[in-house]
This record gives C-alpha cells, structure tokens and sequence, in this order.
C-alpha cells in the first residue's frame, strides 16, 4: 500500500472512515497522475470482469464468485500494486482471492498483473473494505490480509485506522475458526495499536510464541517494493497473525 500517494479522502474510505451510505466510484478523487492509453484500456476492459458489488453478493458463498471452483477464499484489504495479492494467487489457484483496493493507479497495475498472469481465482473490490465485509456471511473467509496500512499518525485521525474495534467485529464474524487475520506494519504505534486492539478481545488470538514469530516474514512473503523502502528507511516491519478462535 502507497500510502504517499493516496489523497486523504480515498485514504479515508479504504480505511473504515467514509460517510455512512458513501459509495466509492474508480474515478474522480481516486485519481493520482494519468495512466498510460495502453493501461487506461486495459483497466476499463478487464476491470468490469473482475469486480466484486457488494450490493449484488450479499450473503452469497464467497467461493461462487470465482471463475474457477475454489476450496476456500481469502481476503487482501489495501492491495497497492499488486505484488502479494499475485504472488499469493498464483501460488495457491485452488484458493480464491478478494483483492479491496480503491486508488486507480494501484487498481491498474494490479489489474495489469493479473492479465498478465492469467489468473482466474481473483475478484476486486474498489470501494470500500468494510461494504465488502458486510456483504460476506459469516464464517465464509479462511485468512485477512492487512499490509503495511494507512497509520494515520494524528491524534485527531486515529479514527480512521483501519485496525478498529468495528472492522475487528467485522474480520471475527467473516472469518471461519482457525482462520487467520495477518498485518504486517513497519510503525511501531500502529504495532502496539493493533496489538492493543486484538488482545483485549477473545476471539482473535495472537499466534506468537517467540520473537522471530513476528520479526521475521511470513512464509512464502515475496516482498514488496512499500516493505523495501521501509527498511532503506531504517524502519523494522513487524509480522503479527492472529487466529480466529
């Protein structure tokens, strides 16, 4: 997730923040610079093939929204470019994967990849990440992914960090036991936030048992280009996964 090039507004939606009934749209606002002619064609081709209304799919099997059968369906909130969100469907074509990501530059690369690679076990959502969440039945997800959020360092903008007690509501009720919520962040006051957020709960149980648990990255992690400007920064990402129990 680019978080330097997401103007406050979208930044807002994506994470938990727009209005009540605020339906987001790919263009306007979400703009950053202009895409080429070959990805502006691209986008408006294959994007409408792979979007998600959560308006049309509410309480449906997640697995039926794939162009392939899948055996269980996971979740990425804040895609950015693509990088794990591809890496992760083209390792695992048996899993379904809903990709929530609403800047257009992002969406478009994404959606370059994805045509690129083939993939038919991937859909996208390009509004808001909790209009996608309500719309799922419970207990229909088996992982959530939340990488390298929005910290929103203000005092006064804390409300709208992704990690809240709502969307935390929101991941226990779609996640199925034993499914798994992953964030991984390289701001130790969005660490401790979350931390502080899912450890008062009882049903997301962090995974931890030594350091490397969380210093170290998930297995298969392909590593992304917001990962690596945060270690030229001098900035440690730390990896936590927590279990729905």
């Amino acid at each position: 997730m680019h978080r330097s090039r997401r103007p406050a507004a979208e930044r807002a939606q994506l994470s938990g923040g727009a209005p009540a009934g605020h339906r987001s749209r790919l263009y306007g606002r979400r703009k950053g610079r202009p895409l080429s002619p070959t990805r502006a064609a691209l986008l408006a081709r294959r994007l409408p093939e792979l979007l998600v209304d959560p308006g049309r799919i509410k309480d449906a099997d997640p697995r039926s929204l794939f162009a392939v059968p899948v055996s269980a369906v996971r979740l990425e909130v804040g895609c950015g470019a693509g990088e794990h969100f591809i890496h992760e469907a083209t390792a695992a074509p048996d899993i379904g994967f809903l990709g929530v990501e609403p800047f257009e530059e992002g969406l478009a690369r994404m959606v370059a990849g994805i045509d690129a690679a083939g993939l038919r076990n991937v859909r996208l959502h390009d509004g808001d990440a909790a209009e996608l969440l309500d719309a799922l039945p419970d207990a229909s997800l088996d992982r959530i992914d939340l990488l390298f959020p929005d910290p929103w360092p203000k005092r006064r903008h804390w409300k709208r960090r992704f990690v809240s007690d709502a969307n935390l509501d929101r991941f226990a009720r779609v996640l199925a036991p034993g499914g798994r919520f992953r964030c991984a962040s390289d701001i130790p006051a969005y660490i401790d936030w979350t931390l502080q957020h899912v450890m008062k709960r009882g049903d997301l149980v962090w995974t931890a048992t030594r350091a490397d648990d969380w210093r170290r990255p998930w297995a298969g992690w392909p590593g992304t280009r917001y990962e690596a400007k945060a270690h030229r920064a001098g900035r440690k990402p730390a990896w936590l996964v927590f279990e729905r129990r």
